[in-house]
């Protein structure tokens, strides 16, 4: 089998399955929906997002149903369950009353979600009274406790993994905040002592209980009845508790379609600081490029992702071949043989290590250095203790001098010179804007650096300058439409919105496309407030004078005087070669990307594209 060099160097950028854009088996997050079904909450109505009332049960069933569909395309490795509690049926493997687990065939309790739950839990509403029913689960003078019961069966739901691997989550919806208020002395403080142990032995199981109330129009939430010592809030906690619950829930129903990646460990790597002293990092990817998922071929019949194998057969017997390939190059008329192992070790060019070099301050560290996303890195006492005690030494030291280190790091196939940058912490209203950390820049290489083709050198002084009227007036049309307050997080990719809900419509078979707005369009209505309106006519009449006419303009090709300067300039330069000559010689391509230029600018042509593209297009011009 002949080595392809492509693929044994291929940097670890180009391979769509890297630990940045796939989530694997250790950063899955397990998740069981826990809903109150008693006839509270279908009795109970809130005003909805189209101002109809709706169903404390309905609004559980909405988020429920929509974090469902953005999961498939936001965290499609993390696996769901749907457990109802304090129903009329019973449906788990406990065999306890109250509690119905609501699944699809063909799919285990706690799995991925399919288009199948999707399509007919969104129809839940409809069978729900007829095929589960509802009925209050704690009654005096019963011994049944649906509560303790469902956070029984939630627990063995999430018994599959290991929390090493995998965070593990219980979603409670319901707006009965006192679920043993109608029993009375020795019976309620058993069922309450019991339960809380219930939800104490989950939460020991490394198990995350989170509660999202739902509040009755006459009276709110209240937490402190009981809930608050089940999910363990005091203080200040509980004080900030239910406005951060209803931020949650509304967040909840009125979902983005993106792709979300949690912020999780994407490598362990260990940094040596000097005279063998070494402490433990973990990385993260505070921020990567959202691109469309990767396609996954399924099967036509199960619709379950195909995995693909690869046998070798002999062109001689057509047997399977059993031992694993054999690898070679050919060099001088003879094959190199490589084993696989031998082919890994070529791979290896570094062992992956960080190892400090020195220090320089950050005046040196231009900002167009950072050509790729930068990763962000924090101690790990678990792997080296001490870790965090010496890396806040480093990080206090680099802040007071204002310098960064520079490090190399020794990627698998991509070792290059890094610039670790401290960064404080940020706080804002009592809570973490920034954290304190170190930036991990990726710095270029000396050929990555370009320096601006300068095609006119000689026409600087030629180039039109704005005048301080101007200046001025261009700067108070910018402040009447500047953006306040902006982040990159506003504004959704109205592509890739588009692209998730064909697939929606496609996987759930729905008759309409649910419509994307282009929220980076211009704001039509901003743009026509009177001061705006005045501030660009301002700038118009500065510029253009009172005797523009917009209108006989359209559609002219007007060009300035510095243009026709520019343009004789570009003329004149292309006389100095003989063009066709070149052309017959096919010599055009021993020129510069910059003479090509000079030729297209002097004829009107576009000048984008790679030196080919450019030689094509002036033989194109000259009918060659």
């Amino acid at each position: 089998m002949d080595l392809d060099p492509e693929d044994v160097f291929k940097d670890e950028e180009d391979d769509p399955d890297n630990e940045f854009f796939q989530q694997s088996e250790s950063s899955k997050e397990y998740v069981v929906y826990l809903v109150d079904a008693s006839p509270k909450m279908f009795n109970t109505t809130c005003p909805g997002n189209d101002q109809k009332d709706e169903t404390h049960f309905h609004t559980s069933v909405s988020c429920i149903a929509g974090s469902l569909k953005t999961q498939i395309i936001s965290r499609s490795y993390d696996e769901v369950a749907i457990c109802f509690f304090n129903t009329r049926e019973k449906k788990n493997l406990q065999d306890l009353n109250g509690v119905f687990v609501f699944n699809v065939a063909e799919r285990e309790h706690l799995d991925r979600p399919t288009a199948r739950l999707i399509k007919e839990f969104d129809c839940i509403e409809e069978s729900f009274m007829r095929e589960i029913g509802s009925q209050y689960g704690i009654v005096p003078g019963s011994r049944e406790n649906s509560l303790y019961n469902a956070l029984w069966v939630a627990q063995a739901l999430l018994r599959k993994g290991s929390i090493k691997t995998a965070d593990k989550r219980i979603l409670l919806f319901t707006n009965e905040d006192d679920p043993f208020g109608s029993l009375q002395d020795a019976a309620k403080k058993d069922m309450t002592r019991t339960t809380l142990q219930r939800a104490k032995d989950a939460q020991d199981l490394g198990i995350s209980i989170e509660l999202l109330p739902l509040s009755r129009p006459d009276s709110e939430f209240n937490v402190s009845t009981f809930y608050a010592d089940l999910i363990g809030l005091d203080g200040e906690d509980l004080a900030q508790f239910m406005p951060s619950a209803s931020q949650k829930l509304e967040d909840m129903k009125d979902q983005l379609r993106k792709r979300m990646f949690t912020k999780r460990v994407v490598r362990r790597i260990e940094f040596h600081i000097a005279n063998g002293l070494s402490i433990a990092l973990n990385t993260y990817a505070l921020i990567r490029p959202t691109v469309p998922g990767a396609i996954t071929w399924l099967d036509s019949v199960t619709n379950h992702p195909l995995k693909t194998e690869r046998s070798l057969i002999c062109e001689d017997t057509g047997a399977l071949i059993q031992e694993p390939p054999k690898l070679f190059q050919p060099y001088r008329n003879e094959n190199v043989k490589f084993l696989p192992e031998e082919i890994a070790e070529i791979k290896r060019i570094s062992p992956g290590k960080l190892r400090l070099l020195g220090f320089k301050p950050l005046s040196c560290l231009k900002d167009y250095y950072n050509l790729r996303p930068s990763t962000f890195v924090y101690p790990n006492d678990q792997e080296v203790v001490g870790s965090t005690c010496i890396f806040i030494a480093l990080h206090r030291s680099m802040l007071k001098h204002k310098r960064f280190a520079v490090a190399y790091y020794g990627a698998s196939s991509h070792p290059q010179l890094v610039a670790l940058v401290a960064q404080d912490e940020i706080t804002s209203a009592g809570a973490q804007m920034e954290p304190p950390g170190m930036h991990m820049i990726y710095l270029p290489y000396s050929d990555d650096i370009r320096d601006d083709e300068e095609i006119f050198p000689d026409t600087e002084e030629d180039a039109p300058r704005a005048d301080e009227d101007q200046i001025q007036k261009a700067a108070a049309l910018i402040k009447r439409i500047y953006v306040k307050d902006f982040s990159a997080f506003q504004f959704a990719n109205p592509a890739l919105q588009r692209h998730y809900a064909v697939l929606q419509a496609l996987a759930l078979a729905e008759d309409d496309i649910p419509e994307t707005i282009d929220e980076t369009a211009p704001d039509e209505e901003g743009l026509t407030r009177p001061a705006v309106v005045k501030a660009a006519e301002a700038f118009k009449l500065s510029v253009y004078g009172d005797s523009y006419d917009e209108e006989s303009d359209m559609g002219k090709e007007k060009m300035s005087e510095a243009s026709r300067k520019r343009k004789a300039i570009a003329e004149n330069a292309a006389k100095d070669y003989d063009w066709g000559n070149l052309a017959d010689k096919g010599q055009l391509k021993n020129l510069t990307v910059g003479d090509l230029k000079v030729y297209l600018n002097a004829h009107n042509l576009p000048v984008s594209g790679k030196k080919e593209a450019l030689i094509s297009r002036i033989l194109t011009h000259m009918g060659k």
